[in-house]
């Protein structure tokens, strides 16, 4: 086999174990055995190695004593963490992005908020979820930094991880409402008040889960 091909067999199976770990299909706790997968993915166990190592550097895996690489569990603290984190980049990839994007921008995200209207009319909360990531999405490639799109895609990648477990809304209403607000402001050409309307919106729902911890301690 060669180099090129055992590079491709690891990334394969580094993108097959990263989506299941985010979708839940290897939950919290499951201990990432290289033989058991190994034999399950049908491919040796050198790959399998490298993807685990790649998992645990991405923050998908940690590694515990006597036991290996397991997927790890974000907790409260570390999610309220995460989303003080999250508010900070949002905001400024929300200002990059008015600085650097066009018109066209405005128009995609205008969609994007009535996408979700609609989800949320019918009741459909996936779609509506889905609306709510792509607006963050576009709105992060827009800023058109590579640094705050890595950070941002690590970040949004443990909030995934962490819904699996703890569910963090401040109603489909507000996040609506937020969106409209982010919206406006960069339709203005506002980058500071775009900035302060994003940053708002990643710290309420920060405080939502700031009560729920107080609620549930």
């Amino acid at each position: 086999m060669t180099v090129a091909s055992d590079h491709r067999v690891t990334d394969r199976v580094h993108q097959e174990l990263r989506a299941q770990i985010i979708s839940g299909d290897l939950p919290a706790g499951t201990r990432l055995s290289v033989p058991a997968l190994a034999q399950k993915l049908g491919v040796s166990r050198s790959p399998v190695r490298e993807a685990i190592v790649r998992l645990v550097q991405e923050r998908l895996a940690r590694e515990e004593p006597r036991r290996g690489a397991v997927v790890p569990e974000v907790s409260d603290r570390e999610l309220i963490a995460i989303y003080e984190v999250r508010e900070v980049l949002e905001g400024l990839a929300t200002r990059l992005a008015v600085e650097n994007a066009g018109r066209r921008l405005i128009r995609q995200l205008e969609d994007l908020v009535q996408e979700q209207e609609r989800a949320v009319a019918l009741s459909d909360r996936v779609a509506a979820s889905e609306a709510d990531v792509a607006f963050h999405r576009l709105i992060r490639e827009a800023a058109d930094n590579p640094e705050v799109v890595r950070m941002l895609d690590d970040v949004q990648t443990q909030v995934r991880m962490a819904m699996r477990t703890t569910q963090v809304t401040g109603g489909v209403t507000n996040a609506i409402a937020d969106h409209r607000a982010i919206l406006a402001a960069m339709d203005a050409g506002d980058p500071r008040a775009a900035e302060e309307a994003a940053r708002a919106h990643i710290s309420r729902l920060r405080h939502v889960l700031v009560e729920q911890g107080r609620e549930n301690p």
